[in-house]
């Protein structure tokens, strides 16, 4: 089976020029066939302030009323998405930006209102596997924004690594496929303050003895959680860490298998 990399870049490479650039430039040396996933949370809410619109998050997830559901698309799937694709057209690197909507790749149900009503956010449930193929079976990149659809003309917000998660499932049917999680520290730490305390390998059982001795908390709990979901639908491995991590020379981060 030919190699796919997924790869998802967060908001604090977004938000810096000089890092952003810095990475497309390894996005797009990097060997073989690929898609990017972008948040921009953090440009979001920048904007939305500007608008006089507040942002209300809960555990770290965006409440998104209609308001916010027009600003997420503006940023998203407009500034941040079509900056990026510019920007690897530059690096003679050839990109489409996408929603979810766009050839119908990515579909998803609003989230049910349990204890929270997140609003306009969507919970994915398909992905057009054979539809992204033939984008880069064209030789073209895609760039998935954090916008998805429910199929009846409604956009819907959706976090992005789990975008980045059920993208490489889907296309785990086709291709032996890696997820990379682009961030700012080296890989999942031991301790929090030593950013070089860096697990260089978690499996399943490695897992349960980290959440056991509580190393594993807040964010990167769902993080670990739609990883190891990702792995027993189909995914290969995953890679937590900077962006050094998408060149040959770098082995400071983090791979998680079963």
């Amino acid at each position: 089976m030919e190699k796919l990399s997924v790869v998802k870049i967060g908001g604090n490479i977004i938000e810096d020029e000089a890092t952003l650039n810095a990475f497309l430039k390894l996005f797009s040396n990097l060997e073989g066939k690929k898609i990017l996933v972008h948040g921009g949370g953090k440009r979001a809410t920048n904007i939305a302030s500007k608008l006089g619109i507040e942002s209300q998050m809960v555990n770290g997830r965006r409440v998104t009323n209609a308001e916010t559901l027009e600003v997420i698309t503006m940023v998203y799937g407009g500034l941040v998405n079509k900056n990026i694709v510019a920007k690897l057209q530059a690096l003679q690197t050839n990109a489409i930006g996408l929603t979810g909507a766009d050839i119908n790749s990515i579909t998803s149900r609003k989230r049910p209102v349990k204890d929270i009503d997140y609003g306009f956010v969507g919970d994915v449930e398909t992905v057009a596997h054979h539809g992204i193929d033939k984008l880069i079976q064209a030789n073209i990149i895609p760039v998935f924004c954090a916008i998805t659809h429910d199929g009846k003309g409604q956009l819907l917000n959706t976090n992005a690594d789990t975008i980045a998660s059920q993208v490489a499932v889907g296309m785990s049917k086709l291709y032996d496929t890696s997820i990379y999680y682009c961030f700012e520290l080296n890989g999942v730490l031991k301790d929090i303050n030593d950013k070089n305390s860096v697990i260089k390998h978690i499996d399943t059982n490695g897992y349960k003895t980290l959440l056991e001795q509580k190393i594993i908390s807040d964010g990167m709990l769902p993080k670990l959680e739609n990883c190891f979901d990702a792995l027993h639908n189909g995914v290969k491995n995953i890679n937590m860490g900077n962006t050094a991590m998408l060149t040959q020379s770098d082995n400071n981060f983090t791979t998680i298998t079963l």
